[in-house]
């Protein structure tokens, strides 16, 4: 590895535990808020909020256009770039706000609730200022300034929060839930000027830099949209609602590891791929050295996670829940192969290999489409569980084969002997479960924590050992423990 590529693996992993820590506190944060307006609150207040949330969520996936990326990737930024991407970001601020106030009262006729529109409105008006933010602040990724931008977050989204509660103690009103809302992005867009001295124009003098890359972007945010919807759109066409809600829970439950660990680290990943593009080097030992290191957490946790899925669903939300299990159990084991494919696709994206990426996710969607509409009618849940695992397992395995290509690494020659460690000790844990009777059966949720002990002691004692035996390589071990070695003396994550 050269010194280049060690300081931008360095960089990029200082950066991914940066971002992971902003979604362990801001999952944590939002648990407690949750607590505290639950007792404030009506159950129907919050299902108003989500209900009007669904449009701009919506809308907001189907218009991304990727600006700050572009930025990123550029290797030389001027000032009329960086206005341009302001002006662009302000105009879908703008289009997106008008969009989703449109949909205001067409939206609240439809579900019959009038107090519908407002909050709608509100939230257009919150896309609106969502494109006012400081486009300057796109410095501290490019950067690898990653604490400043976890600073960016953190400091808005505590006021909102106390804001939120405040309100709902006093007025006990769905509004203190849009306050939060609102008041979260309103003080992220003031913030972002107090803490970069960058000041904005409005010009487009630049726009050809960033129409490409933008719509092509644009692209691939639409079919991921259109591959995350379909699943749920097919099982209610063909079965009934509560069957999409048992889908949907067991789903969202099967794809932590992904919404937690691999999603906060590609979007550190896209900056030292960037990075590697702008100076010209090979990003190969990045891709190897990220991917290696959360395979260490990824694949336990998704066979974990698929082996105690009974008493886990059961515990979590009663026994009335049992048909969302077996969604859980397939899910799981195909999610946790996704950091391959993920961080390959950030590859694609920070490179600006937007054919590939677009090409690799438009089959994806097919692919999961034909198997749903085969499996649903004969095996139900279960069959649309294993339609979505085949689609997950093929699309990784495309987009990982890709990245190894492009980067001219070989999967046995670089990622196995990476990798065979933690393929070994997932597969011990997974046979002492099985063994033990507490993996993938009915078991009393009493024994849910001596499942979890067992697991992760099999699996971290062989890893241990395994690591030990080959003599301590350089390595995804190594790297881990550097960042939680790190993290505890507070210095910030950095690679081994």
């Amino acid at each position: 590895m050269t010194e280049t590529d060690a300081s931008i693996l360095a960089k990029t992993a200082r950066g991914a535990g940066w971002v992971v820590a902003w979604r362990m506190i801001t999952r944590t944060l939002g648990l407690l808020s949750t607590l505290t307006l639950v007792r404030l609150l009506e159950p129907s207040d919050f299902g108003l909020v989500a209900l009007a949330s669904s449009f701009s969520v919506a809308i907001e996936a189907f218009s991304w256009i990727g600006i700050e990326e572009g930025v990123i990737r550029h290797k030389a930024p001027t000032p009329a770039l960086y206005d341009t991407a302001f002006t662009l970001t302000v105009l879908r601020g703008l289009i997106v706000g008008v969009a989703i106030a449109a949909a205001a009262y067409p939206g609240a006729a439809f579900f019959g609730e009038p107090r519908l529109a407002p909050v709608v409105l509100a939230l257009a008006f919150t896309a609106f200022i969502e494109g006012l933010i400081n486009v300057g602040t796109v410095e501290f990724r490019r950067d690898f300034s990653f604490q400043k931008e976890f600073r960016l977050w953190l400091l808005p989204r505590i006021l909102s929060i106390v804001l939120a509660i405040s309100i709902a103690a006093l007025y006990r009103s769905y509004w203190a839930l849009i306050a939060g809302i609102v008041s979260n992005q309103g003080l992220r867009v003031l913030f972002s000027y107090t803490m970069h001295p960058y000041r904005p124009r409005l010009r487009l003098v630049e726009w050809r830099q960033l129409a490409g890359y933008s719509a092509w972007n644009s692209v691939i945010a639409g079919l991921g949209v259109l591959r995350s919807r379909v699943d749920t759109i097919l099982i209610g066409r063909a079965m009934n609602a509560g069957d999409v809600g048992f889908y949907s829970v067991g789903y969202e439950i099967a794809e932590l590891p992904v919404s937690e660990l691999i999603a906060p680290l590609t979007r550190a990943a896209f900056t030292g791929f960037a990075a590697a593009q702008r100076e010209e080097v090979a990003a190969g030992q990045t891709w190897l050295r990220l991917v290696a290191a959360m395979a260490l957490l990824t694949l336990p946790a998704g066979v974990g996670m698929s082996a105690v899925a009974a008493p886990l669903i059961g515990l979590a939300f009663g026994p009335g829940w049992g048909q969302a299990v077996p969604v859980v159990q397939i899910v799981s084991l195909a999610i946790c192969l996704t950091v391959f494919g993920m961080v390959g696709q950030t590859l694609f994206l920070a490179h600006g290999h937007m054919r590939t990426s677009v090409s690799i996710t438009l089959g994806s969607v097919v692919l999961r489409v034909a198997l749903l509409i085969l499996l649903i009618p004969p095996l139900g849940l279960t069959g649309a569980a294993i339609a979505a695992a085949v689609g997950i397992v093929v699309e990784q395995a495309i987009a990982a084969v890709y990245a190894m290509r492009r980067l001219h690494l070989s999967p046995a020659r670089d990622l196995l002997p990476q990798m065979w460690r933690c393929l070994l000790a997932t597969g011990a844990m997974g046979a002492s479960l099985w063994g033990a009777g507490l993996g993938w059966t009915v078991f009393p949720a009493a024994w849910l924590p001596a499942a979890v002990a067992l697991g992760a002691g099999v699996y971290l004692f062989l890893l241990a050992a395994l690591w030990w035996i080959a003599g301590r390589p350089a390595g995804p071990e190594a790297d881990v423990l550097a960042m939680l070695r790190q993290a505890v003396f507070r210095r910030g994550p950095r690679a081994a």
